[in-house]
């Protein structure tokens, strides 16, 4: 079974389209579980009515605001499955993203795949430009771009148990987990290069930010031990490899 971890908060506006998505995947044999951080607005109600109707699809809600990263890991620690995959309540998946992530893991008796993404805006437009992925990845590979979007992950369970994420509010913790996955286990990352993932770029995001996302960026590096000039090294090949990437996203907008 595949554990499906989504983290929510205020998010009444897209989360429909999310859930849907997940209810519209080829392959069956997987739990949903919404963490909700807090949220404010009708997105407990809309999650409710979910679970009233399909016995796979769980809510939770924190006690107090946690953050993206504690409300993953939360979700994770309350998984059934021996994968975990996650998305974000506002970006939404192929249908046949979890079956074709699973035949690759079989067929490369891979732990770890991630897939390319397409793109829509905040009124669900597509943009006409989608992510590509290589084949394979490894650790110093991806300290020079993170091609690995959290919500087109699908991962081996007992990886995320030794390599929970943290400090979501000071850097990007996603990144931080996927490094210290492919350093410590000394292991690649496998890609499909398709848009499997629909990811939704919002001007309010970390990533949106791009002064911060860079900033969030270097934190990463440091917090997993690079030391300052190689960091520094890093953090020039992030900015110019995502500097290409949003224009083209630009350009194609």
């Amino acid at each position: 079974m595949i554990s499906i971890i989504m983290p929510a908060y205020n998010a009444e506006r897209y989360i429909e389209e999310s859930i849907k998505s997940v209810l519209s995947q080829t392959y069956i044999d997987w739990e949903l579980i919404i963490v909700d951080d807090c949220s404010q607005d009708q997105t407990p109600l809309i999650c409710e009515n979910y679970t009233a109707h399909y016995k796979n699809i769980h809510y939770f809600r924190n006690q107090s605001n946690k953050g993206v990263a504690e409300s993953r890991n939360r979700g994770v620690a309350l998984s059934q499955g021996d994968w975990i995959a996650f998305i974000d309540s506002d970006d939404c998946w192929h249908s046949q993203k979890l079956e074709l992530q699973l035949a690759l893991a079989v067929e490369k008796q891979a732990l770890f795949i991630f897939t390319g993404s397409s793109f829509i805006n905040d009124n669900s437009e597509s943009l006409d430009y989608y992510l590509s992925v290589p084949s394979v990845i490894y650790y110093k590979e991806l300290l020079k771009q993170n091609v690995i979007s959290c919500s087109s992950v699908l991962i081996y369970k007992k990886l995320l148990l030794c390599y929970p994420m943290e400090n979501g509010s000071r850097m990007h913790e996603d990144f931080a987990a996927w490094l210290k996955v492919l350093k410590n286990e000394k292991i690649g990352a496998f890609g499909i290069n398709q848009p499997l993932l629909i990811y939704r770029i919002s001007s309010t995001s970390k990533s949106g930010n791009k002064i911060k996302a860079g900033i969030m960026t270097y934190r990463v590096y440091r917090h997993i031990g690079v030391s300052i000039i190689p960091a520094i090294y890093y953090w020039i090949c992030y900015f110019f490899l995502s500097l290409n990437k949003y224009k083209h996203l630009v350009k194609r907008n």
